[in-house]
């Protein structure tokens, strides 16, 4: 004869916090990724892989600092099938300098405070932050900022961080970096 003991987690527990505590369940811990180019062209290699996730049913959170145009910010995302949203700044040009005027600079600063606010949530697997390093060079996030986010976001959540430049410092918490490079044959 055969008998087991099992020990439930307490009854005072949430449901997620009970399978949590199965010893043989665990948190996969998220990665950071880096993809970095001299270039402004490889966005769509970034977008392919937030939507193979999202084919895949993990929730995506696709944010774009610099990119706008279509007057949509955080209060109107793109949602593509059911597990991807996608974020643009509520600008009326896209920027690409740092010369940006008082109005461009607060709506920045508005959707960096709401990407880390849903990111926080955890109801993201996958957060992609484009173009972050030129908003970090054009002084609109702080590289504090930007570590500070990526240190106490929630254990689970995978990050895609993309730009030129990388700053050193983001690089270095990297667990993944790929830089794209354009080899012209003779």
């Amino acid at each position: 004869m055969v008998s087991q003991v099992r020990v439930s987690p307490p009854a005072t527990l949430s449901h997620s916090a009970r399978l949590l505590a199965h010893p043989l369940l665990h948190t996969v811990e998220g990665t950071v990724q880096v993809f970095t180019s001299p270039h402004r062209t490889f966005f769509t290699k970034v977008m392919v892989q937030a939507m193979r996730r999202a084919g895949q049913g993990d929730a995506v959170l696709v944010v774009q600092f610099l990119k706008g145009g279509i007057r949509q910010g955080t209060a109107r995302p793109m949602q593509f099938g059911q597990t991807l949203e996608w974020i643009r700044a509520d600008l009326s040009r896209c920027l690409h300098t740092a010369e940006v005027t008082d109005a461009e600079r607060e709506t920045i600063a508005q959707l960096w405070e709401e990407t880390q606010a849903l990111a926080q949530s955890g109801q993201y697997a996958l957060v992609v932050l484009d173009e972050l390093s030129l908003a970090i060079q054009f002084g609109l996030i702080s590289e504090a900022s930007a570590l500070s986010f990526l240190t106490t976001r929630p254990s689970q959540v995978d990050v895609i961080l993309t730009g030129p430049e990388m700053p050193e410092a983001l690089l270095a918490i990297a667990d993944q970096v790929t830089e794209f490079r354009r080899q012209f044959l003779p």
